[in-house]
């Protein structure tokens, strides 16, 4: 098995104990940060209502401080994070093999890394975070390819939107979750306590 980066994958169904730190196994399990092609993630919230609300987001980063995704600062995720900021990602990469899942306690990111974010996005994305709102929504839709059009052939998006933000969600636990040809599927579970990061492999 292989990571997208080319690296050895930990194996999850290979005898012997697996690495203490769960992001070295995230490492070799996900693209790098500066690999064009990013994950989509289900993003999971609590809505104001108390009830779960999720959304696939890019998972746009990831190191020792938290898994980076960006949004649009007036979106209803926002709004969500700002009144409970704990969250869980649900990422499937690179096929339907693997699949990690975090959950944890979610912070605003660096400038630094939402400017990188920003800069990494296509062209397409870029100007949908320039326009897509609520308003833009509710016009014709001869209208909204006007609009569109127009704003493709003006000057670009080089700068972030207005609204444009990101999160770090900072892992309480992580577990991963792999198949396998000729038996049954595996998970590996770390949670983090006083003393470290404790796993455990379960049923998957």
């Amino acid at each position: 098995m292989s990571s997208p980066a080319g690296h050895p994958a930990v194996d999850l169904h290979a005898d012997g104990a697996p690495p203490g730190d769960p992001l070295v196994l995230a490492r070799r399990w996900l693209p790098t940060d500066d690999e064009p092609e990013r994950p989509r993630a289900t993003l999971a919230t609590v809505g104001e209502d108390g009830c779960p609300d999720a959304r696939t987001v890019l998972l746009s980063a990831f190191d020792e401080s938290g898994f980076a995704f960006h949004t649009a600062a007036g979106s209803r995720k926002a709004a969500q994070l700002a009144a409970r900021p704990e969250a869980a990602l649900v990422v499937l990469w690179p096929d339907f093999g693997r699949q990690l899942v975090v959950r944890g306690d979610v912070a605003p990111d660096s400038p630094a890394s939402v400017l990188a974010a920003w800069r990494a996005r296509s062209a397409y994305l870029r100007q949908l975070a320039w326009l897509n709102t609520d308003e833009f929504a509710g016009l014709p839709l001869d209208e909204r390819r006007a609009r569109w059009a127009a704003f493709a052939a003006g000057p670009g998006s080089a700068a972030p939107a207005d609204s444009w933000t990101g999160y770090r969600l900072r892992p309480r636990e992580l577990t991963f979750w792999a198949a396998h040809p000729d038996t049954a599927s595996r998970r590996l579970r770390y949670v983090r306590g006083s003393d470290g990061w404790r796993w455990a492999h379960l049923a998957g």
